[in-house]
């Protein structure tokens, strides 16, 4: 018999993917409505699976009337705007009713090319993955699932404020996890809420870190950030950044300035609380609140309110910084808090989710446990009261966020993608035209 007869089958690598982020478009700011860590996550990667010479067209939903159709972001990469729906930003418990809609276009799409144009797909979000779970049967190619925030977690940790995630998305996320062929966590810990709370196979869960631009987020000169921030060179400036919502927890960072005032004098004058971002979830319906609060913390003129800038910009604010606050009540991941140690300014998060990843306690930052005030201003205390200390976080915090880089999260997605693609696929019940959760959103629409 011929040598090549026993020769294993070539192994098939991805040459072109379809990225599903119906939700918020790869084009938005991140730091406002929904755009966010999920934005940077999708462009990023992208950039980089380009990079490696795999094609990568990313189908969002289209909010305005002016976004072409087809927009290329960087060669290699096209954003497909697609109209489901109204011409305008929607609030994602009503987008459900877009999905069957924004799935029909995808699949249109893809009809409209000689068969295979795909060989893969790669949703983001659950709402994404309801409309992935039906293209994949229909191309017949694998599902990857990154579902970057879960609602029974949300539901578990929620802030005062803020509102439970409805009954309709937990069947949503159940029904596009038992769909996927590889689910990709953020860290270990998501790794095993999907096994545990979503009954997910472990076998087919697989976990890759996101990564941080090292080339734009890097040290520099705090004093010369500060000048031209516009902040006094000798300020104290603890910085929020990112979406103004309950679940970030910007609430406690006022609460605690205001309480280190009282319990450090000598702070009067020079403490800023600044703040660069935009509304998002409960916030965009009582817009404002946030500055009432300050007001009636009696710190409303010490705090300053930016609105979400580009990445550059968003690095001079990580430099010009003392310590970057992360007080979130829930977090898949925190790319915020590696963004600013790779800036090397020192963080303080809350201990939940992926920020125990991303921040290595009392090495990079401090994890606090909980959400008193209390307690975080006198972490704070601690930290401004010991230049020597700041000094030695800040020089750990460089060192941790090196270890993370989009380049290796590109190559540990690559594995996945091609690994997915390599294995057999066992049938799974996907209804033919809805799942349970599109169905729902589809007869609440016609009534």
């Amino acid at each position: 018999m011929h040598a090549a007869a026993h020769r294993s089958p070539r192994r098939r690598t991805p040459r072109r993917i379809a990225t599903i982020s119906l939700h918020t478009s790869p084009l938005d700011q991140p730091g406002t409505g929904d755009a966010g860590g999920l934005n940077v996550y999708v462009v990023e990667v992208a950039k980089q699976l380009a990079e490696r010479g795999i094609e990568v067209e990313i189908f969002t939903r289209a909010v305005c009337r002016d976004t072409p159709p087809a927009l290329t972001l960087v060669p290699g990469v096209l954003v497909r705007s697609v109209v489901a729906g109204p011409f305008e930003e929607l609030e994602k418990n009503a987008l459900l009713a877009q999905v069957c809609p924004f799935t029909f276009e995808v699949l249109r799409t893809e009809a409209a090319f000689a068969p295979g144009r795909y060989d893969l797909l790669h949703a983001h979000y659950w709402l994404s993955g309801q409309a992935a779970a039906v293209a994949k049967e229909r191309w017949g190619v694998p599902l990857i699932q990154s579902m970057h925030t879960l609602g029974k977690v949300k539901n578990l940790a929620l802030a005062e404020g803020d509102c439970a995630e409805p009954a309709v998305r937990i069947r949503g996320e159940a029904e596009v996890v038992a769909a996927a062929d590889r689910l990709v966590a953020n860290t270990a810990e998501e790794a095993r809420q999907l096994v545990g709370l979503y009954g997910a196979d472990s076998t087919r869960v697989e976990t890759v870190s996101p990564g941080v631009d090292l080339g734009v987020f890097r040290p520099g000169s705090a004093a010369a950030a500060r000048r031209k921030l516009g902040l006094p060179a000798d300020a104290v400036v603890l910085l929020f950044a990112g979406r103004i919502q309950p679940l970030k927890g910007p609430d406690v960072v006022l609460r605690a300035a205001a309480h280190l005032l009282r319990s450090v004098p000598a702070l009067a004058g020079r403490l800023v609380p600044v703040f660069v971002g935009g509304p998002s979830g409960s916030e965009v319906g009582a817009p404002g609140r946030l500055g009432t609060l300050a007001a009636a913390l009696g710190i409303g003129d010490q705090v300053r309110m930016e609105p979400p800038c580009p990445q550059a910009e968003l690095a001079e604010w990580y430099r010009a910084a003392s310590v970057v606050l992360v007080p979130s009540h829930s977090e898949s991941f925190g790319l915020v808090a590696l963004e600013a140690q790779a800036c090397g300014t020192p963080v303080v998060a809350a201990a939940v989710g992926g920020l125990r990843t991303a921040v290595r306690d009392r090495f990079s930052g401090i994890l606090v446990d909980g959400h008193d005030p209390v307690v975080w201003a006198r972490v704070l205390a601690g930290l401004i009261a010991s230049p020597a200390r700041l000094a030695a976080l800040s020089r750990g915090a460089l060192e941790h966020a090196s270890g993370f880089g989009w380049p290796a999260t590109a190559d540990r997605l690559i594995a996945v993608y091609t690994d997915a693609m390599n294995s057999p696929r066992p049938g799974r019940a996907v209804h033919a035209r809805y799942t349970s959760a599109m169905a729902e959103a589809a007869a609440t629409a016609s009534v």
